[in-house]
């Protein structure tokens, strides 16, 4: 098996020649629409392999497991652009195809994560303030059913590689002036639903609930000079159980700060991000027991770009995500990464997902290299950890005595085959077991995706 791993990567290498430097095609010229009239639509298809399954299995067993899925992922998004506001909708179409039947033997990763068919993504009223308070554009304000991507996007992403999309119901407020910007929200998160057997792509419509909201309020500004920047946050997470979804009845509090420099050549760049939890929450959906909530997360990297061919840049990474230290003191001290992102930092999600934003401490170092304008990879190798061996490895369930995980290999290659409408993507990542993995009998995992996006 592992061997279709590396025809993927192969076969997208030779897809890389010289591409064409025409302008991208759109359909709203091609069909003639009118200046008020916005309308594109984005494809993507994607292929994935997994060898040797490193989560927990109730009837596990050396070299057991193995998953694949083919995920589909539509969306289609129309604006019209009215005097004095814009009124938008977005659906979104996720579906898979060739993913095993999940089982206690098979422990398949197919999810509401990864599955979400026929769904209203976006649906919102958005007016910008240069129509009721200035002539200049100084942000917006946005009400509806909507995404959001803010800040570093390890609290709060539009999600990239999963096959589904955050979204959340309410009021989305961004102003911004002279090197300064304020966002403030207040929203019920969307909760996806899909059929019961979620291999059949059966559509059911997502829906919020009041029972759960998220607020925050998000600042940032130049410091010193335009390379600078800094931000403070404060998110807000309220959320009791109701009659369909059983919830963690968190009551959490997360605020912290940024600080961060943009990439330039012949120079370095850094990025320091300090965030804290306090408030109540429960240590699992099952669990009755309300828990002291207070935890942590660091994120540290220092970045060089070099004046080189293949423009390389070098990064230094480290994370630590707090965990749980101790079950029976009536605390949880495992971090909660809330609507984040953490492809970014932690390699491919979907049926991969190896590791999350929780009892994780990680060193890395990532290499971005870009051989010419349409072809760009990357190279990353990170090691990890958990913070507290007394709590788990969140995204597999072990709870061994040992603290290393295992170190993580993961490469990737672009090309913009058609820039702005066709790009094609190739990736690996491979697992090497460490002592934790070790002391449950599992062996190195390998995944493997190649995949094709579309925008026209």
């Amino acid at each position: 098996m592992r061997n279709r791993f590396f025809l993927c990567f192969l076969i997208s290498i030779s897809f890389c020649s010289t591409s064409s430097a025409q302008q991208p095609w759109r359909l709203k010229q091609a069909l003639g629409l009118p200046e008020w009239l916005h309308f594109s639509i984005a494809h993507r298809t994607r292929y994935e392999t997994l060898d040797e399954q490193y989560r927990y299995r109730i009837q596990s067993k050396p070299g057991d497991g193995g998953d694949q899925v083919l995920a589909l992922r539509t969306l289609v998004h129309a604006k019209v652009d009215l005097p004095y506001f814009i009124i938008g909708a977005e659906m979104m179409d996720s579906r898979i195809y060739l993913a095993d039947k999940g089982s206690a033997t098979s422990n398949s990763r197919v999810t509401p994560a990864i599955v979400n068919p026929l769904e209203l993504l976006q649906a919102y009223i958005e007016v910008p303030f240069k129509h009721i308070l200035t002539d200049k554009d100084q942000g917006r304000i946005r009400v509806g059913r909507i995404t959001m991507d803010v800040g570093s996007r390890r609290l709060i992403a539009r999600n990239n590689f999963r096959n589904t999309i955050n979204a959340f119901t309410g009021v989305d407020l961004q102003w911004r002036s002279a090197g300064r910007q304020l966002r403030a929200f207040y929203t019920l998160p969307v909760k996806r639903w899909v059929d019961a057997d979620i291999l059949e792509n059966k559509e059911r419509f997502d829906e919020e609930s009041e029972q759960i909201r998220f607020w925050g309020i998000n600042y940032s500004q130049n410091l010193m000079n335009t390379a600078n920047k800094g931000e403070v946050f404060l998110y807000g997470l309220n959320e009791n159980d109701t009659r369909e979804i059983k919830t963690k009845d968190r009551e959490l509090y997360t605020f912290g700060f940024r600080v961060f420099r943009k990439p330039a050549t012949e120079q370095f760049d850094f990025q320091l991000e300090s965030i804290y939890q306090l408030g109540e929450s429960r240590i699992n959906n099952n669990s009755t027991l309300d828990l002291e909530h207070w935890a942590h997360m660091q994120h540290i990297e220092i970045g060089y770009s070099f004046d080189l061919p293949w423009s390389p840049r070098l990064i230094a990474q480290y994370d630590y995500a707090s965990g749980d230290d101790n079950p029976n003191d009536g605390g949880n001290n495992r971090f909660d990464t809330l609507f984040g992102g953490r492809r970014f930092d932690f390699g491919p999600t979907s049926i991969f997902a190896s590791f999350a934003r929780s009892n994780l401490s990680t060193p890395g170092l990532r290499l971005l290299l870009k051989p010419s304008r349409t072809i760009s990879s990357m190279f990353s190798f990170r090691g990890f950890w958990r913070a507290d061996t007394d709590d788990v490895w969140t995204t597999a369930g072990f709870n061994g005595t040992e603290s290393y995980i295992g170190s993580q290999l993961e490469t990737r290659l672009r090309w913009d085959a058609l820039p702005g409408n066709l790009r094609l993507e190739s990736g690996l990542a491979y697992l090497i077991a460490g002592d934790l993995m070790n002391e449950m009998q599992k062996q190195d995992s390998t995944y493997g995706y190649l995949q094709a996006l579309i925008k026209f």
